[in-house]
């Protein structure tokens, strides 16, 4: 089980950076987090997945990832900590139905000559999972590809 009393305000925004730098599917799929349903967390106006990031920051703490499965309370005891830490979350709206109003059709447009041509997007993939680094238990320090410290053994 991971502690998280090793998280500060600077470990989370340095994992809020990441994330923008990475993006959120790319920062999800590296670390293997589920995007959040409901709860967000807000930092200077856009919105971020809440566990993952302060999964993240755990590593910038402690040097381990520290997955979903592991926190406390789940999301819940996720908002809890990055609230302490002073972070804005917002909540899963209230189990009542929401009202949406019906759509309305947007009138159709005529084609133009850029609209004619041929589109030259690139499309991206997702970035590969980085392998977690292996670390020693007793030393912090990353372990070499025997798996046995070279300093604790």
């Amino acid at each position: 089980m991971a502690t998280f009393s090793a998280v500060t305000r600077q470990h989370i925004l340095q994992a809020i950076a990441e994330y923008d730098s990475r993006g959120r599917d790319d920062f999800l799929g590296v670390y293997g987090y589920d995007p959040s349903v409901g709860y967000t967390l807000l930092h200077d106006g856009r919105t971020y997945d809440p566990a993952a990031v302060l999964g993240v920051a755990h590593r910038y703490a402690t040097g381990r990832l520290a997955p979903a499965h592991e926190l406390s309370d789940g999301l819940a005891g996720a908002t809890a900590i990055l609230r302490k830490r002073g972070f804005d979350v917002t909540e899963p709206p209230s189990a009542r139905p929401a009202v949406v109003a019906p759509a309305r059709r947007a009138p159709a447009a005529r084609k133009t000559a850029a609209a004619a041509r041929p589109s030259t997007r690139t499309t991206t993939r997702a970035a590969a999972p980085e392998r977690a680094v292996a670390m020693c238990p007793t030393c912090s320090m990353t372990l070499p590809a025997t798996g046995i410290c070279d300093y604790c053994s």
